[in-house]
Parts: C-alpha cells; structure tokens; sequence
C-alpha cells in the first residue's frame, strides 16, 4: 500500500508538472504556433493552409505537409495530419501561398559561378564602349602584373563583332586579361596573356578547337574550345581559401532561387586538366560537409578521362557521401556552343559557310570511355548542342548499350540544343534523358537565324514540347553562370518562350506547360541525376526539401509573376525574403 500511494503521488505530481508546463509553453510560444500534446509521433513541422503542387502523381495536390526528422511524414488535406500535431510541434501557416519541392538545378557550374560573381562580370553589356570602360574599372582596382578575370560577355549584345585584344590592349599594359564568353566556349585575352601563354602566330590550333587569327595569321586575341586551354595553364590558380568562399557564395544565392540541390558539373573544359575538379572535391566539397559549410545538396559529375578513379571511388564509399554530396558520374564533350560558332552541325553556319562547327572529341576516343564507364556501371552524360553531335551521341548511346546489356543506365545528354528531323523520337525510345537550359533559348533566339537560318533555326531549336511528346524525359538546368540560377526565370522561358522586348514566342508549337516545365525542375530532375527515392517530390518518406511562393493561384504562376518567399532544407529554414518565419499559433 505504501508502494502504490508513492506510485500516485508521484505520477499526480508528474501530470500537474507536465500540466503547468504545457500550459507556460503554451503561452510562451504561441507566436510560433507550437502546438503541446503528449504523444511519442508527433511531427516536427506541420506546414498546413497552403496550395502544395507535390511533384508526386500520387497525390499531386494537397493543403498541409507533416515532417520528423526532415523527412515528410504524411501529405494531404488539414485533417489528415491533425493527429500528429503534439509537444514540440511547429506550424507553418502560409495562407493560402503555393508550396513546391526544391527546385533541383540539373546543369551548373558551381564554383566557377562562385568565383565569377567576384571578377568582371560583363553579363547584359551592350556596347564595345561600355566593354571597354568595365575593363578599365578593373584595371583601377587591380595591383601591376595581377591578372583580371571575368566573363559573361555576348557580342550579339552589341551587334555581332567579335571582340580582339586591340580593343584593351592600351588600358591593360601591365595586367594579363582572359574574359570568357558567356557560354564558356570562347574567351578573349589581351595581347600580354597571349605573351604570357606563349600564343603566337606559330602556335597550330589544337584538336578540337581553334585561334582566331587576322589576315596575317596573328592571333586576335580570341581562343575557341580547347584552344583556350593554351591559356588558361598560365592563370594562377586560386587558392583553397577563394574557392571555399565561392561555394558559400554561390550557395548562398542558389538558396535565394529556390534550388535545394544542384548538378555540379564542374570546372572542366575540353582538353583541360582533370586535376581541378577532382581537388574541388577533396578541398572543398568534402571540407565543407567535415566542417557543417554545405548549404545545398551537390551532385557532382567528374571528366570521363578519369572514369576509372571514380569507379573506385564509389566502390569504396557508395554514391551518397552525406546527404549533402551525392557521386553523379562522368561527363564529356561533343561539340562547342552556338553563340561560339563551333557547335557541330551537318550543315554550315549561315555567316560562316565554310563552318559546321567542332567535333571537341574524337569518335573512337568519345566511344572507348562512354564504354568503359557504362560498364563499371557508371551514369555517363555528354555536352552535344548542334544536330549532328546529337546525332552522333544518340549512336554512340545506341551501340554502348546494346553491347553491354538492358540495365537503369539514364544516358544523359546535355544541352541537346539542336535536333535534326527524327532525334526527338530518339530520345524517346532510347531513353536518352535531355538535361536541357530553357534560359539559353532566350539569348539564342536573337541570333539562331542569322547563325542558322529562319528555317533550320525554328525546326531544330529548344524542341522541349517535341521531346516530351515523344517520351522523353527532360531535366531542367540552368548551366550557371553561363545563364542565370533562377528555376522560375526558367519556368517562364520554358512556358512562354518570349525574349525579352519580343511581343510573340518563339517557336509556340515547342512551348511546355507549367505543369511540365515544374517536373522537369523536380521530380524529372530528381530522376536524372538517381536522386529520385529521396528528392524530387513531396512524398512520404523523402527529404523535406521545400519553397513557399509568394503567390496564391496558379494564374498568377503562369504569368509568371511568381517569386521565392522561404527555402527549407531538411524541414529547415535556409532563405527568407520575409523578416522573420511564417509560424502561427
């Protein structure tokens, strides 16, 4: 008896504690909205009074989320998670705002954006005068015999011309210059950098890319593909410490896009050293994740000439380092870019008509690595842009997997710019994944038909509608910093495809709808990269990677007035374009 009237005081004692504390917590966090309730299930996070497009055709609609230990517990309407309110819970009520899953930035460059968005960026420069004075502002701030780097610059901006060393070479005596070209296949250096490079009017065009010369022979200072790897040895290379800064830099602004993961495929250009991005990897991926500094989820790709060293790499340690780094596969080269005339096509450039452009690798080279790697049972992807890289990729897939047996290999191919007449249906059948950039068709719209021609330019260009209809699947992307990191700015371009100042789309018949361009940033990105079991879609059981956008209806989406209010990873809140989270009582 004495046993049991202890057993009741104690437990009385126990529930009026628990009581007042309930009730003390209750009134301490109430502008937090957490909800008290003894019970062991309960959900972290409850995000509820919203329009949740899912990704997830189970469910594709829903009003609340739950979450535990970032991961999604249970979606649906608000009744159905009521019993996993409890102590400790939060709530998010977003009134009425639509929430998707985190958009997924199938094609960037990550540290090389990081690193840009700290040297001359010449992105949006419309005049050779403007060019030219940028140049200068640099050269103010830079100390004798640095070097000034920087990019992002389009000639078509400012009329077509090609910029030359003479354009600089008096405001930049003492300082070497390399300045990429927007899409990264071309640069100019000024005449000291090719001194410095030892580029002469000896020096022969390497295979796969080319010197720009005068009717002398003299190089004029712009380098095509992997001719710019002549130069780019003679840069210093930045330190671990830039590079590290870069990643938190580039992190920083994916997290203000909406983008919770993103494909790294690295710094890496035909002909170039290997060497960079696997010391990216050691130095800076894998300390930042030792130290807590990762702030978005990588999936990183590395050169395919190192196929085998990523083989044993995954061997040893699986693809999933944490869930903050994921081991994609290897990538490869085809072809150049449109704006740099050397992507490859069957028939000339309009304005070059002795061009078709440039095979980057070698067929038999191309082949023996997409085997090998295929093989080790390794997710390859390959830079193709004109209609006969395509071509030539969509063969060369063909006959790889043929010879090494059905398997879930999703061959990529990226870019896939320009399609001959039956490619798109190859996709399809095929399997072939098209990780694909709708911001490019913005800028290439002003240009493809004087590259190209009206006809060719509008049957082959951007097909992303024709691919779809034809069962395959498509992954959005960016390819960062060559175009902006803005999945919604790529939404629109995708559903509307209408330049900026255009009053009509560009080729109408290839617009998406927003349902599609949404999957194509989420779950089919997921997808692409074997991400799918943990991202992609607000399911149950899957990382609760999340964005709450500002608007209320679909209408409004379409038209592209969307914008990002709070990015979450992990049920966490990274980014808030508010002053403090949306938790109510």
């Amino acid at each position: 008896m004495a046993i049991s009237r202890n057993l009741f005081v104690f437990f009385s004692a126990s529930i009026a504690a628990l009581l007042s504390l309930s009730l003390v917590s209750n009134l301490n966090s109430a502008k937090w909205g957490v909800v008290l309730r003894l019970s062991r299930d309960v959900a972290d996070l409850v995000v509820t009074n919203a329009v949740i497009y899912t990704s997830d055709l189970a469910t594709p609609f829903a009003e609340a989320m739950a979450v535990r230990d970032g991961r999604i517990v249970r979606v649906g309407d608000r009744s159905s998670v009521q019993d996993l309110y409890g102590h400790g819970t939060k709530v998010l009520n977003v009134n009425g705002q639509i929430v998707v899953p985190g958009f997924i930035d199938s094609h960037v460059h990550l540290l090389w954006g990081g690193l840009q968005m700290n040297r001359v960026v010449l992105r949006g420069v419309n005049s050779k005068e403007d060019f030219i004075k940028m140049l200068k502002e640099a050269v103010r701030e830079k100390p004798e015999g640095c070097w000034i780097l920087g990019g992002g610059w389009n000639n078509e901006l400012w009329g077509g011309d090609l910029p030359v060393a003479s354009w600089i070479d008096d405001i930049t005596t003492k300082n070497p210059v390399w300045l990429s070209r927007m899409d990264g296949h071309m640069g100019l250096a000024n005449s000291l950098a090719l001194e410095i490079a030892g580029i002469t009017k000896d020096t022969k065009d390497p295979a796969g890319g080319s010197i720009m010369r005068t009717p002398l022979g003299e190089p004029t200072g712009l380098l095509v593909d992997s001719a710019m790897n002549l130069l780019l040895h003679a840069i210093p290379e930045v330190s671990v410490n830039e590079k590290r800064d870069a990643l938190v830099r580039a992190s920083k602004l994916a997290l203000t896009k909406g983008v919770t993961t993103v494909v790294d495929i690295g710094r890496y250009l035909p002909g170039a050293t290997v060497e960079d991005v696997w010391d990216d990897f050691t130095a800076v991926y894998k300390w930042a994740e030792s130290k807590g500094q990762m702030l978005i989820r990588v999936c990183l790709f590395f050169p395919m000439e190192t196929w085998s060293r990523l083989s044993d790499l995954i061997h040893k340690t699986g693809r999933v380092i944490s869930q903050w780094i994921y081991l994609g596969g290897v990538k490869a080269f085809a072809d150049g870019s449109l704006g740099s005339s050397s992507a490859l096509f069957y028939e000339p450039y309009e304005d070059e008509l002795d061009n078709f452009g440039l095979q980057v690798t070698e067929t038999d080279s191309l082949y023996n690595m997409t085997m090998a790697s295929d093989k080790a049972g390794l997710q390859v992807a390959i830079h193709a842009i004109g209609d006969r890289a395509n071509d030539l990729i969509l063969d060369l897939y063909k006959s790889v997997a043929s010879s090494n047996g059905n398997r879930d290999r999703r061959f990529r191919i990226e870019h896939a710019q320009h399609l001959a007449p039956g490619a798109a249906a190859r996709f399809g059948q095929q399997r072939i994944i098209a990780s694909v950039q709708p911001e490019h068709l913005l800028d290439d719209a002003e240009y493809a038909a004087k590259r190209l021609g009206v006809k060719r330019a509008e049957a082959e260009s951007y097909l992303f509608h024709s691919l779809l209809a034809n069962n395959a699947q498509i992954a959005f992307g960016s390819d960062w910093p060559v175009a902006n990191i803005d999945p919604l700015g790529g939404i629109r371009a995708a559903v509307k495809r209408m330049p900026p100042a255009w009053q009509t789309s560009w080729i109408p018949s290839e617009c998406v709808s927003l349902d599609d361009a949404l999957k194509a940033y989420t779950i089919s990105a997921a997808h692409a990269c074997f991400l799918d079991k943990e991202l992609g879609s607000l399911s149950p059981g899957k990382l609760a990677d999340f964005v709450v956008l500002s608007i209320t209806s679909w209408e409004e989406f379409a038209e592209g007035s969307a914008s990002i209010n709070a990015t979450y990873i992990n049920e966490v809140l990274w980014h808030s374009a508010l002053p403090w989270p949306q938790l109510v009582g």
